[in-house]
């Protein structure tokens, strides 16, 4: 296909974004901004009964932390003439049949299949149905639903990720497209979209593979030639199970991610690279992210998502992150003090808000831990004069060494304690220019500064 790509984001607003539709929806953004193209976002909500605005308004909240900004937007719901007309196109070319049979007629038909070792593939006896049959059902009360007539043969596509697919018509059944009560299931809306928004690719799982084949039949019975398709491997969780919407909300969705604290970026880095061969890197920027996308670079086989791998990557991120851009997010947790802390801190953060531990640590107040009084006087008594840079730590422990005798673990871990109460921390040859010379000797002194 030739010209800038359009790729689309489809989600159903039926529940809150897990990491894998935050996968399908980064793809997309990452292969249209590579590619000078435009990525769609289109809510599939003609599923009246589990869609919600709230649900909707959710996803849009997602993909803004992400950075994931859409070019085109619809809603299926509001686009029901286009599919209408499609529905009637198909009628009249003898591509979409009624049938009647009830949800129960149809369990026991596919158990009488199997039990004979037969494929549960309909056995489309509602196109040998009679006008005078079709009056008759419907006299009883029943209401067709509609169904795709598929041509039982193999449909064949290049798959960016897959390679050569075969999708074999006659195993499989011919899809409802229309229920019974005249509401569109999710399968000719989405054909339709594509048709009608001119999408070039679309991204998405492999768990789509059988539907594709489904839908080029439809889009070719429509008059027009199917997008390229790509189909990367699924994203599971840490146990290997698939993340379900409603099920792992309360672990992975995004919302949830989000409220824990970690950075879009540190997501989006992560999920570019899983299942492929390359390593994770930290990330700051999208139109890095997406220069370094390469769509033939995915996986076939099924991946799992760490909330530990997460964890790394976050810090990682963290600690690319400059002051300029850390200075309003740090003001706003009231904790900006200055560049030199935020260089000092920054390689000890797990999460961005744990500067504001830190920065506590810095202005107190702290209650100092002293394991030796005498240890602690000693080390009050040579404090340098101010003023204080990254050179005062290594005069002042070697003038503590001196005079109390003590060396490695000994002399270090007592200072430690004392100025920030703590056994770990940023080093503090960065931290005690900020603590300073008062706060440290009133801390070395056991008070709480």
């Amino acid at each position: 296909m030739s010209g800038a790509p359009v790729v689309r984001f489809a989600p159903s607003p039926t529940g809150s974004l897990h990491v894998g539709n935050a996968r399908a929806a980064l793809f997309n953004f990452l292969f249209a901004r590579k590619n000078g193209g435009r990525f769609m976002l289109r809510m599939d909500d003609t599923d009246d009964e589990r869609s919600t605005p709230e649900f909707a308004a959710g996803i849009e909240q997602d993909l803004a932390w992400l950075g994931l900004a859409h070019d085109l937007f619809a809603r299926q719901s509001e686009r029901l003439p286009a599919y209408e007309a499609a529905a009637e196109k198909l009628k009249a070319d003898g591509r979409l049949y009624p049938a009647y049979e009830t949800a129960a007629e149809l369990d026991r038909k596919r158990k009488r299949q199997m039990a004979r070792g037969l494929p549960p593939v309909y056995d489309r006896a509602a196109l040998d149905l009679t006008d005078e049959d079709r009056a008759k059902l419907e006299a009883e009360g029943r209401k067709p639903h509609w169904r795709f007539r598929l041509d039982r043969v193999h449909t064949a596509f290049e798959d960016l990720v897959q390679g050569h697919v075969e999708v074999d018509g006659a195993s499989l059944s011919d899809p409802v497209l229309i229920r019974e009560d005249g509401r569109f299931l999710y399968t000719l809306p989405s054909v339709v979209d594509d048709i009608d928004f001119a999408v070039t690719h679309v991204i998405r799982g492999s768990d789509h593979i059988t539907n594709t084949g489904v839908q080029i039949q439809i889009i070719r019975a429509l008059g027009a030639e199917p997008p390229v398709y790509a189909h990367y491997s699924l994203l599971n969780g840490p146990e290997g199970k698939p993340l379900s919407k409603r099920d792992d909300a309360a672990r992975f969705s995004l919302r949830a991610l989000r409220e824990a604290g970690f950075e879009p970026m540190a997501l989006n880095a992560l999920l570019a690279r899983l299942g492929t061969p390359d390593p994770v890197e930290p990330c700051l920027s999208l139109d890095e992210l997406a220069a370094r996308f390469d769509i033939s670079r995915l996986g076939r086989a099924d991946i799992r998502f760490d909330p530990a791998d997460l964890a790394k990557v976050n810090t990682a991120c963290l600690h690319l992150m400059s002051y300029g851009e850390a200075k309003p997010r740090l003001a706003a947790l009231g904790c900006d003090l200055g560049e030199a802390f935020w260089e000092a801190v920054k390689p000890n953060l797990v999460l961005f808000s744990d500067a504001a531990d830190w920065a506590r640590v810095v202005e107190g107040p702290v209650e100092p831990v002293i394991e030796n009084p005498d240890f602690a006087a000693a080390a009050a008594a040579v404090l340098p004069p101010e003023p204080w840079d990254e050179g005062t730590w290594g005069l002042w422990t070697n003038a503590v060494k001196e005079a109390t005798g003590a060396k490695g673990k000994a002399l270090f871990m007592p200072l430690r304690l004392a100025l920030t109460g703590l056994t770990h921390g940023p080093e503090l040859k960065n931290l005690l220019p900020l603590i300073g010379r008062d706060r440290a000797e009133a801390r070395l002194g056991g008070l709480t500064r």
